[in-house]
């Protein structure tokens, strides 16, 4: 277990960390896909159930 342990942090050192304004790029990226992405299936699902109340009604 330590050596494991020990690989790990060894591993851990050579990772390349992203700097602040990766970073925050990044995150706005990830932010507006998932935002976009809800939208996107609200608005499909809209349809959809609107689509089945027209039919069955």
């Amino acid at each position: 277990m330590f050596s494991f342990l020990k690989n790990v942090s060894r591993e851990m050192k050579k990772v390349s960390w992203p700097k602040g304004k990766e970073l925050t790029a990044y995150t706005i990226t990830v932010i507006s896909t998932v935002a976009f992405v809800a939208v996107f299936f609200a608005i499909v699902d809209f349809g959809i159930s609107q689509a089945l109340n027209a039919f069955f009604e």
